[in-house]
């Protein structure tokens, strides 16, 4: 039962945030016949990282290694569907951004604002701040290192 229960979990973790990725997608005019492949490696890069948190990384490692895999798997079929690897990629990490962080982060700061310093409300500002950041910075770096690796023209020694 607790196997099962884990993989459904995860299976609909992967079927959610497929959704954004299609809608952002969408947004970013991929052209419709890429949509699925959108889909499906925002699911895959979602749900890589939800098996990693599973397996006890850190929430930033996860995302760093999951946007490895989401980059490296977006150049191949870019190679495979004639597109640039953006158009798979880009829409793929969005479901990985870190939205509850720099929510709480701005809304630390907005109470800052309004009610007047406190310790405990800088607290929460920097380290969901921070969180925020570094999440973004390993999907960032995660995502442009398979290229850097594929694409360099020199040798690596």
């Amino acid at each position: 039962m607790g196997v099962m229960h884990v993989l459904m979990g995860l299976l609909e973790d992967m079927l959610l945030s497929a959704i954004p990725a299609v809608g952002f997608a969408m947004v970013f005019n991929v052209p419709s016949r890429a949509l699925a492949w959108c889909g499906l490696l925002g699911a895959v890069g979602h749900g890589c990282r939800s098996v990693l948190l599973l397996m006890g990384f850190t929430m930033e490692w996860g995302s760093f290694i999951a946007a490895i895999l989401v980059g490296t798997i977006g150049i191949q079929w870019s190679r495979w569907y004639l597109a640039h690897p953006k158009v798979f990629t880009v829409a793929a990490v969005i479901p990985m951004f870190p939205g509850i962080s720099a929510y709480s982060a701005m809304i630390a700061a907005v109470k800052l604002a309004h009610v007047g310093y406190s310790e405990a409300l800088m607290a929460t500002l920097v380290i969901n701040f921070l969180k925020a950041a570094f999440i973004v910075a390993a999907l960032s770096i995660g995502l442009s290192l398979p290229g850097l690796w594929l694409y360099r023209k020199r040798p690596r020694v």
